[in-house]
C-alpha cells in the first residue's frame, strides 16, 4: 500500500463519521488523491538536493502531504525531507496525527514533520506584517488545499492581510499571500482554489501583490465543476495553479483541461504567452486554452481605451425585488413605472410586458429609480450551459413615452453615459456585446455565470466615434443576429 492510497483509505473512513455541516465549519473539502497525486507531479524537482522543506498550510488528513511525499522520496538527490503541516480543526488532529506517523515510518527516506495546532493566518501575524516585502524563506515547496470561508470584512484574519483584502475577503485567498510570503525565492506553490481570485474588483489588491512577487507557470481547468472534490458534491469553478516566488516571469503558461479529479491522463494541455494571460494594471488573469482565445485576446489587446474613457459605464439594476415587494404591482398604478428583468430581453430587444409576470414599481426612492433614457440592458445571470454569456437588449426610451423615470432589476445590467446615449450608440454598444468576439473575451477572463460591471467597464472597447458607426451599421441591416455583429465588427476592428 502507497503512502497515498494509506491516507486516503483513512481520510474516507473520517469523512463517512463526519457530517459535511461540521466540515463546513472550517471551510474543510478533501482533495481525492489523484488530485493529490497530480498536484504533487506539478512540482521542478530538478534542481532538487540534500534536504528539502515542504509546508502544507491546511493539511486537513494530510493526503496532500502524503503525495508530496512519495513524490519527493523518488528524487535520488534528494536526502532528507522536513515537513510542517498546520491544522486548527481539533476534530481531525487525532487522523493527521496518525497519518503523519504512518507518513514517517513507511517513507523510503528520511521525513522530519512538524504539526502545527495552530491559525495557519493568525499564527505569523507580527512575521507577516513586518517582513511583508521579504516573507520569511522558509519552505521550498508549498501544496495547499486551503479553506474555502468567507469572513467578515473586520475578521482578525483579514486585519492580518489587508494588504491584500477589500471588502469581505475569502480566507483562500489570505493563505496563498501567506503562503507565498512564507517561500524561499526561487520556491514553489502548488494550491488547488476557485477561479474567482482571477478577476473582479474584490480581489484586486491580492493579484497586484500576489503576481508582482510571484509568477504563474501552470493553470490545470476541471470543465466539471461538481465533481472536483470527491465525496464532497462541492459546485465550485475550482482550479489548481502552480505559482513560483520571483519577479520574472516565464514566456508562456501552460493551461491543462481535465473533465473531473478522475482522469488527468486525459487532459488536453496548451500553452499561452504570459503577456496574454496576465494583463494590465488590474492583473486579471485570462484563461487561454486554444488558439482562438490566443487571437481574440491578440485582437483586443492594442485598444486602448475603454467604457470608462468613453464616457460610458456599466452599473447594476437598482431594485432588490424581495427588498421591495410592498412597492411591487402586477398592473400599473398611478405614478408607478415599468420593472424591467433579465426576462424583458429577448432576440436583441427589451419587451415590456412581456409573459405572465410584469411589475411595476411604485416608490418616492430616488436610488430606486432611473431615467427613461437609452440603454443597453445585459442580463447579469446566465445559466453555466448557455452558450452565450453576453446577453444583451437595446432598450429604447421612445417605446415608453408616458414615463420619465423607469427601474431596473437586480439581475440586470445597463449601460448609460454621461450624456444621453443616441440609438446609434446603444446600437453600437450591441454590436459589441452581441458579437462573438466579446462574448469569447468575457469567458476567458471570468468562469462565473454571473457579468460583473467592474470587469465590463475595464473591457478594451473602441472610441465612441467607432461605436456610433457601428450602430449606424446594424440600424441599416436591422439585422441583430451573432453573425452579422461579428461581420460589422470585423469592419471596424
Amino acid at each position: 500500500m502507497t503512502l497515498l492510497d494509506y491516507v486516503n483509505h483513512a481520510t474516507n473512513a473520517y469523512i463517512e463519521t463526519m457530517p459535511k455541516a461540521e466540515r463546513k465549519k472550517y471551510g474543510q473539502f478533501f482533495t481525492s488523491p489523484q488530485t493529490a497525486d497530480f498536484m504533487a507531479g506539478l512540482f521542478d524537482l530538478s534542481s532538487a538536493c540534500g534536504t528539502v522543506s515542504v509546508l502544507d498550510p491546511g493539511a486537513g488528513s494530510g493526503i496532500l502531504s502524503a503525495a508530496m511525499i512519495e513524490r519527493l522520496q523518488a528524487q535520488p538527490s534528494i536526502t532528507k525531507i522536513k515537513l510542517v503541516c498546520y491544522e486548527s480543526n481539533p476534530d481531525i488532529l487525532q487522523l493527521l496525527q496518525s497519518n503523519l506517523e504512518y507518513i514517517c515510518a513507511h517513507a523510503l527516506k528520511p521525513v522530519e514533520y512538524e504539526l502545527r495546532n495552530q491559525n495557519y493566518i493568525l499564527s505569523q501575524a507580527s512575521d507577516y506584517r513586518h517582513k511583508s516585502d521579504l516573507g520569511l524563506d522558509d519552505y521550498d515547496y508549498v501544496i495547499g488545499n486551503p479553506p474555502y470561508k468567507k469572513l467578515r470584512k473586520d475578521a482578525p484574519e483579514a486585519a492580518v492581510a489587508e494588504d491584500v483584502c477589500y471588502g469581505a475577503p475569502n480566507l483562500y485567498f489570505i493563505f496563498a499571500a501567506m503562503s507565498l510570503f512564507n517561500l524561499k525565492t526561487n520556491g514553489e506553490l502548488v494550491y488547488i482554489i476557485p477561479r474567482s481570485w482571477t478577476s473582479g474588483a474584490y480581489f484586486k489588491k491580492f493579484r497586484q501583490k500576489f503576481l508582482s512577487q510571484g509568477a504563474l507557470e501552470h493553470i490545470h481547468i476541471f470543465v466539471s465543476r461538481d465533481k472536483v472534490f470527491d465525496q464532497e458534491a462541492v459546485l465550485q469553478e475550482t482550479t489548481i495553479i502552480k505559482v513560483r516566488k520571483t519577479t520574472e516571469h516565464p514566456a508562456k503558461i501552460t493551461f491543462t483541461t481535465s473533465r473531473c479529479n478522475l482522469d488527468f491522463a486525459a487532459k488536453t494541455e496548451f500553452a499561452a504567452p504570459y503577456d496574454l494571460v496576465v494583463c494590465g494594471q488590474d492583473k486579471y488573469v485570462f484563461f487561454l486554452t486554444c488558439e482562438e482565445d490566443v487571437q481574440t485576446m491578440q485582437r483586443l489587446r492594442n485598444i486602448g481605451s475603454t467604457l470608462a474613457d468613453a464616457g460610458l459605464r456599466m452599473k447594476t439594476g437598482l431594485t432588490v425585488g424581495f427588498r421591495n415587494r410592498e412597492a411591487l404591482h402586477p398592473t400599473k398604478k398611478p405614478d408607478s413605472v415599468p420593472l424591467f428583468e433579465a426576462g424583458h430581453i429577448k432576440n436583441g430587444k427589451v419587451l415590456f410586458p412581456f409573459g405572465d409576470e410584469n411589475f411595476y414599481l411604485q416608490t418616492k426612492q430616488a436610488g430606486l429609480l432611473q431615467k427613461n433614457a437609452n440603454y443597453l440592458f445585459v442580463k447579469r445571470f446566465t445559466a453555466k450551459e448557455e452558450k452565450r454569456r453576453l446577453q444583451c437588449g437595446v432598450y429604447l426610451a421612445r417605446k415608453y413615452p408616458e414615463y420619465e423615470e423607469i427601474s431596473t432589476e437586480n439581475k440586470v445590467n445597463f449601460i448609460s453615459g454621461d450624456h444621453d446615449l443616441s440609438e446609434c450608440e446603444v446600437y453600437g454598444l450591441y454590436v459589441l456585446f452581441n458579437s462573438t468576439l466579446y462574448d469569447n473575451y468575457y469567458r476567458i477572463l471570468n468562469g462565473s455565470t454571473q457579468v460583473n460591471a467592474s470587469e465590463i467597464n475595464s473591457m478594451p472597447v473602441p472610441t465612441v466615434d467607432i461605436i456610433r458607426k457601428m450602430g449606424q451599421v446594424l440600424m441599416s441591416s436591422r439585422d441583430f443576429t451573432v453573425h452579422n455583429c461579428d461581420q460589422i465588427i470585423g469592419e471596424f476592428l
